[in-house]
């Protein structure tokens, strides 16, 4: 999912730029949709999809069992999209978005049979952190740091979710298209016919015809 926002930010981020005047404020307006649309859905306050998420992590965290499967479901393409779309236009950092996400991906994850949802949360913190920043070491020290006493418990759980999102993110990534290069061209001394190429026929010369 963080690969996802990434890109979404980095193709609206241009047509922003040359209309800031123009499509910031419908970004913002978009925001407000989103945030509208799911407290209207699920019921739960707007704050989950606006701002960063740093007041609103604690209570997500605490009250994990208050959010159904459905509420978590559409919370997480809500605040996705409202993430990236305020990446492009607006000022912030990623850090608190991206753990708020990862948090809610992973309470969403411990409805799962065998995974409880301070592990989830804390694999969902870890990866969704190692993505949008690109530093894993970093996402294990956040995730663990937060959770305090349950950080320690969970750290080994914490490190495969950093190591699978990091090699999986790095997979993702687009490679740029390979330039072709012609070769160099060597000059000749005048009367000397230039070097043929492996598999390639001679050049001919008016004296050959």
């Amino acid at each position: 999912m963080g690969t996802g926002v990434r890109r979404l930010a980095l193709i609206v981020r241009p047509h922003v730029d040359r209309h800031r005047m123009a499509l910031t404020p419908l970004v913002g307006l978009a925001v407000g949709i989103l945030a509208v649309a799911y407290a209207a859905t699920t019921g739960n306050p707007t704050t989950d999809v606006l701002f960063s998420g740093q007041s609103a992590l604690g209570p997500l965290l605490a009250n994990s069992a208050g959010y159904p499967l459905g509420a978590l479901l559409l919370l997480l393409p809500c605040k996705g999209l409202a993430y990236a779309l305020s990446l492009s236009a607006f000022r912030g950092g990623p850090i608190f978005p991206a753990m708020f996400l990862g948090a809610a991906g992973g309470i969403a994850l411990s409805h799962l049979p065998g995974l409880p949802p301070v592990a989830g949360a804390a694999m969902g913190i870890a990866a969704m952190s190692t993505v949008m920043l690109k530093l894993p070491m970093t996402s294990v020290l956040l995730a663990t740091l937060l959770l305090t006493g349950d950080g320690l418990t969970v750290m080994p759980l914490v490190i495969v979710a950093v190591v699978v999102a990091y090699v999986t993110a790095a997979r993702l990534e687009t490679a740029p298209p390979a330039r072709h290069v012609a070769p160099p061209t060597v000059p000749t001394a005048a009367g000397t016919p230039p070097a043929v190429e492996p598999g390639q026929a001679p050049p001919t010369t008016p004296s050959d015809n």
